[in-house]
């Protein structure tokens, strides 16, 4: 993995991201006080911001998670969105909040929307770690944004390169050349 570390430049830093992890746990709060939330969670990548975030949701709260696909092996969406594992929890009448690691092509996301959305939910929202503008095939509105980024393949923080530093702390730039 050292040679592949050698090919990260720092995007967002632990400290960044904590701080801005929990303004939007106390934005969340606030917006859902005294509602019926399930926050859901789509895996992979989404594991230690989905931690993170949740903990610093003041609330009661219901967890589920769906484990979506659309990457494949390499730096670009393949565009297929699978659906391996769905929730496991009736969401009607309920408010949702999905929580995803990055927002780029909006293909993901989109699917998982409407999806969700058939389900009858009070309300459902978005939440994003990282979001790009730039990338969208497909616009999906996303309620809560931790930080925009440009158009560059990042890793760490649950961001992966083929399945590898999903565990850095922090949120780099991955140069392959």
């Amino acid at each position: 993995m050292s040679a592949s570390l050698s090919r990260i430049y720092p995007l967002l830093t632990e400290a960044q991201i904590a701080a801005r992890v929990q303004e939007l746990g106390d934005e969340i709060a606030r917006d859902y006080a005294g509602k019926d939330l399930v926050v859901i969670g789509l895996l992979n990548g989404v594991y230690p911001f989905f931690a993170d975030l949740t903990r610093a949701i003041k609330l009661d709260m219901d967890v589920n998670f769906m484990r979506v696909a659309s990457y494949g092996h390499g730096l670009e969406s393949t565009g297929e969105v699978k659906i391996l594992t769905d929730i496991d929890k009736s969401i009607r009448g309920r408010h949702a909040l999905v929580v995803e690691d990055i927002v780029d092509t909006g293909l993901t996301l989109h699917k998982v929307r409407n999806l969700l959305l058939d389900r009858e939910p009070a309300s459902l929202r978005i939440c994003t770690l990282l979001s790009k503008p730039s990338r969208r095939r497909v616009e999906v509105p996303v309620d809560y944004i931790g930080f925009s980024i440009e158009d560059h393949f990042v890793v760490g923080y649950g961001l992966d390169l083929e399945g590898k530093l999903r565990n850095l702390p922090y949120v780099g730039i991955y140069n392959p050349a």
